[in-house]
């Protein structure tokens, strides 16, 4: 008689055998025969019942695994270029697998959001777990459109607002959802994507008038798929928080400590205080405080609230409005530091010496009161010897001692040299209606600098804390440049008369160096936003690797936990580590780490492409009456078709296409990023100064088209209409042949 296998040995050998998991493939490793398999279906049953086995038609797998032929739907390239993919179907209590897609040279390309059906085969030692071969393409999940809705006889279309999107979308009559000519609309596809004219669209949601003042952020937040409403359960959860009591928390409302913000901030989760060391041993040392919301004593691991902000990952800010990642209750209110109120804090309190090094740390879960909100302006004012009612009273026991532990932290930075950009942040100023009343510049003040300095102070802390608990969490990190960008840089720094050093391993001083030589030059912002532009994107990992910018081996989010979940995990690490609650880091946290960490990377640029696209957009409407008027601005990009130009009186970005830069034929150096004009020889570099003429502004899209006047204060004939931009021909190739060793030349000249 056949002994009938364990339950345990029935798992294994699915586990083993993931191709062959039909009852009778069972049966027969099994030698089950006749009666039998009576019990062997029963204990299958069993194994399906209690979620250990999926049945999949007639064949049974490991809940925990996925089958060994899957439908994935494939992510969009990482920043190595990887191609992954995510299952459609986990039922698994693990994290979700990754799976990297590794196609062959023979297979058709496939784009992000397709659907494929895969054979998978599991890896081991490698920072994915399954690897992806392309059986057959299935489909695409359907694609979704914000535009302009045209109403038409029967049904109507669609016309993107998307900029260099051209291609209308059909919309039949029964699709329409009662849309009004000129509405603002989102659609998604329907039909096949391979249909001969226009792709077809639903209607899904009227989203009104595209030229109500608040309708340009609407546009991003719908267009980049944001989440703007908290369901029902996120806020009933919200509603029924009760202020934190004392219970388990340190005093610290005798701390002198302040909130510094933006003037029109909503929300301030962090406060500071510094006062001198009284340790005789460090002399001319600093005691320094910050003290951070204490936002996981309201937000719990797998809660409503836990689970939407996870989801929405930050909070985005749009010159409007700001979609938060907490309900407001929380965000503007009981999370809150306000002046002369109770609230929960998680503080650090750090030892800097006369050199401005921290020499130790100390964290501590309290309740604070914060003495003041005081604005940048405010602090700069006070620190300038002219403060106002509210500031002065605070002089001695407050701003001083800030403004003194700054001077210090100042001194350590020099000799740590992080990347020292310059770049100015605009500032749109709307009308009470929504209106763009004017575009400036920021200004930027020591205050400024002081908040930014103790909040990285306090995130090294954090990271270092947490790694000497041995706990678990999620680094900030930045990698250094890639050699290809880093060479573009050279480059540029090279045509511009400077120099980046070569032929060493790379440190932030070296950049620091070359943007020190551009300062005060016309190459000024060139160099800072082509140093930009050769920086890795930083992200957040599990992992340490280090943050090149700030020149730092241990780095965290600690300091914002109301509008970015980042800053939560860290926080729920360290009360975990210090035992300090319940509310500290779950085993689901800790489980889903390295899926958190991709996730909030994603909705951070989520966040910085919506923020990105509604400036634009809000540029592009207060230059909208200003079509044909000249502007001033520099050459900032070279492509093929065209020139981009920085405008210098809003740093708005406009398209110079090539057809408006002259008559003749411009030939693209890619390598020198240049157009070189085939009969002139006229060439048109990153960092050139301009005068352009304002062609074209649509606020919808946020695109501008321009028309160039002066190049480097040399007027620009434009000539016919009828050839610009179209290829040579046979006189025209031998120009242009001709313009390639010019500009082969210039880019020696420039080398030497």
């Amino acid at each position: 008689m056949v002994q009938i296998p364990s339950r345990q040995q029935i798992l294994d050998w699915i586990a083993d055998n993931p191709d062959a998991t039909a009852k009778r493939d069972i049966a027969k490793a099994f030698g089950i025969k006749g009666s039998d398999r009576i019990e062997l279906k029963r204990i299958l049953r069993e194994l399906e019942d209690e979620g250990l086995l999926e049945r999949r038609r007639r064949h049974y797998r490991d809940h925990e695994k996925l089958p060994p032929v899957s439908v994935v739907e494939i992510l969009p390239p990482d920043a190595d270029g990887d191609i992954f993919a995510k299952p459609l179907e986990w039922q698994g209590t693990a994290p979700m697998p990754r799976i990297l897609f590794a196609p062959r040279k023979a297979d058709p390309a496939v784009g992000a959001g397709e659907r494929v059906l895969v054979r998978l085969t599991e890896v081991e030692g490698e920072d994915y777990q399954y690897q992806a071969r392309l059986m057959r393409r299935i489909g695409t999940a359907p694609h979704r459109v914000v535009g302009i809705f045209r109403k038409a006889t029967e049904g109507g279309r669609i016309v993107p607002i998307d900029k260099g999107v051209d291609r209308e979308w059909r919309v039949l009559a029964d699709a329409t959802q009662d849309a009004q000519d000129g509405e603002l609309v989102e659609a998604e596809q329907i039909g096949s994507r391979n249909r001969i004219g226009l792709p077809q669209a639903r209607i899904i949601e009227r989203l009104g008038d595209p030229s109500a003042p608040r309708a340009v952020s609407l546009i991003a937040i719908h267009q980049h798929g944001i989440p703007d409403d908290f369901p029902d359960a996120v806020m009933a959860e919200a509603d029924a928080q009760k202020p934190a009591t004392m219970k388990g928390r340190e005093d610290l409302r005798d701390l002198p400590l302040v909130t510094i913000d933006p003037v029109d901030a909503r929300d301030h989760d962090d406060a500071v205080a510094a006062m001198p060391d009284e340790d005789p041993r460090n002399e001319g040392g600093m005691i320094l405080w910050v003290a951070i919301a204490d936002v996981a004593h309201y937000v719990r691991p797998q809660s409503a609230l836990d689970k939407e902000a996870r989801h929405r990952g930050n909070s985005t800010y749009f010159p409007d409005r700001v979609v938060p990642m907490l309900p407001d209750v929380l965000s503007g209110d009981l999370c809150s530091l306000h002046e002369g109120v109770d609230r929960p804090v998680i503080a650090v309190r750090m030892r800097i010496d006369a050199q401005g090094n921290k020499i130790g740390h100390d964290f501590h879960r309290g309740m604070m009161n914060s003495m003041a909100s005081l604005s940048y302006e405010q602090a700069q004012a006070a620190a300038d010897g002219k403060p106002d009612e509210q500031a002065a009273p605070l002089m001695d026991n407050v701003i001083c001692p800030l403004f003194a532990a700054y001077e210090l932290l100042k001194a350590s930075r020099a000799r740590r040299q992080p990347l020292d950009l310059d770049l100015p942040e605009r500032r749109i100023e709307l009308t009470p209606d929504g209106r763009v009343k004017s575009v400036a510049f920021r200004d930027r003040f020591d205050a400024h600098r002081l908040i930014e300095e103790f909040m990285v102070l306090a995130n090294v802390a954090a990271a270092e804390e947490l790694t000497r608990l041995r706990r678990p969490l999620l680094f900030r990190v930045h990698e250094e440049p890639s050699p290809e960008k880093l060479n573009a840089l050279r480059d540029v720094a090279e045509a511009s008369g400077f120099a980046l050093a070569k032929g060493q391993v790379l440190q932030t001083s070296h950049l620091n160096r070359l943007l020190a030589q551009a300062q005060g030059t016309d190459f000024d912002e060139l160099i800072n936003v082509s140093t930009l532009r050769s920086m890795t994107q930083a992200y957040y990992n599990a992992e340490n690797l280090g943050h090149f910018g700030l020149a730092l081996k241990n780095y965290a989010h600690f300091t914002s936990p109301i509008r970015r979940y980042s800053d939560l995990i860290v926080h729920r690490a360290l009360i975990s580590g210090h035992q300090w609650g319940k509310d500290g880091l779950s085993a689901q946290d800790i489980e889903t780490l390295e899926d958190t960490a991709q996730h909030i990377s994603d909705t951070e640029r989520r966040s910085m492409a919506a923020e990105r696209d509604t400036t634009d957009r809000y540029l592009a409407a207060y230059l909208a009456d200003r079509v044909g008027s000249e502007f001033t601005g520099r050459i900032s990009g070279v492509q093929r078709f065209g020139a981009f130009v920085k405008l210098d009186e809003t740093g708005a970005d406009g398209l110079l296409p090539i057809r408006e830069i002259g008559s003749e034929y411009f030939h693209f150096d890619r390598d020198a990023q240049t157009l070189v004009g085939s009969d002139s020889g006229t060439v048109i570099g990153i960092g050139q100064r301009v005068t352009v003429r304002l062609a074209e502004a649509i606020p919808t899209t946020g695109g501008l088209t321009l028309e160039l006047v002066e190049l480097d204060g040399r007027s620009i004939a434009r000539g016919p209409q009828g050839r610009r931009g179209k290829s040579p021909r046979r006189r025209d190739a031998q120009n242009a042949k001709a313009g390639e060793a010019r500009a082969r030349k210039l880019r020696r000249i420039r080398k030497r």
